[in-house]
């Protein structure tokens, strides 16, 4: 029966993905595909398919606990709704993304942390600690996007390896969600006939943080956020995050990418290796996979 979840997600969103991208066009929500060198018009705002199919998906197993995280992704999701429309700047998505990450901490899970072996007790902290995890799993899968299928194809890693080392309804809502990123990644890998946006990529990142804090699996999530968690100390302590005026990421005349100006954990890979789009996006691919396979020998060994 838990098969029939991610099913269910993969097909709906294989379905919903291209009409939601089609009626974007339509209402001229477009971003310019700027990594490649015609730079088309893709839609944007894909991820609603993934707000719609993940519900849909996981109502026939809906408990009490199921029905919380739904309810933050979708919160999450409308903040991300906000952003693709007004473009908000960085300190009020993550004002925002506190604020509706409020309900997680009056959720029923235990205290306890197991930081690989070792159990901590925060005790009547652990509310604001699962808030602010929350907050910051969403904000950072947000922060390192910007390629076709990147951020979406992270977080489905992310999410298949949560899914393999937690069970009950935790894995029940990772195989769900991987299974509805799956089904969006079908249009968003190279060439993107689609881009997630913030309704996407904020909701998808708190999806990550919520199955972690329902799992107990916290530190694994952690350890498997860390290319997202460099790129935003990068940015954080080099750049203040004012990217945009240092220049962006270029598209040579051989569809090899220049580094950008600025420092982050991509520009890092640009910088060391001749990359095209799709082999950056499978080089960061790869790196979740290795740091996938880590957690898992950890959590088996532990």
């Amino acid at each position: 029966m838990i098969a029939a979840a991610p099913l269910i997600g993969l097909t709906l969103t294989l379905i919903l993905t291209p009409y939601i991208a089609a009626r974007m066009k339509k209402a001229g929500i477009v971003g310019r595909d700027i990594h490649k060198v015609n730079q088309p018009e893709v839609a944007e705002m894909g991820g609603l398919a993934v707000l719609l199919s993940l519900p849909v998906a996981l109502a026939p197993f809906v408990s009490g606990e199921i029905a919380r995280i739904l309810m933050v992704f979708l919160l999450f999701g409308v903040v991300g709704i906000v952003d693709d429309l007004t473009n908000l700047r960085q300190l009020h998505k993550v004002v925002l993304s506190l604020i509706v990450s409020v309900p997680v901490a009056f959720f029923n899970i235990a205290p306890e942390i197991n930081v690989f072996g070792y159990t901590i007790n925060l005790g009547i902290l652990y509310p604001l600690f699962a808030v602010l995890f929350v907050t910051g799993s969403a904000n950072l899968v947000n922060l390192l996007a910007g390629f076709n299928g990147l951020e979406m194809g992270t977080s489905a890693i992310i999410l298949g390896v949560l899914a393999v080392i937690t069970d009950g309804e935790a894995r029940l809502v990772a195989l769900a969600g991987l299974g509805v990123i799956l089904g969006f990644l079908w249009w968003n890998r190279y060439p993107a006939r689609v881009f997630p946006g913030d309704t996407g990529t904020l909701s998808v990142g708190a999806l990550v943080g919520l199955v972690a804090i329902a799992g107990k699996v916290e530190a694994y999530a952690a350890l498997l956020l860390l290319p997202h968690f460099l790129d935003f100390t990068i940015k954080a302590t080099r750049v203040r995050f004012g990217v945009r005026r240092h220049g962006r990421t270029m598209v040579l005349p051989d569809g090899t990418l220049q580094a950008p100006p600025y420092p982050s954990f991509l520009g890092m890979i640009m910088r060391r290796v001749k990359v095209t789009e799709p082999k950056l996006v499978a080089v960061v691919w790869l790196i979740e996979l290795t740091l996938g396979l880590l957690v898992w020998v950890l959590h088996q060994s532990l």
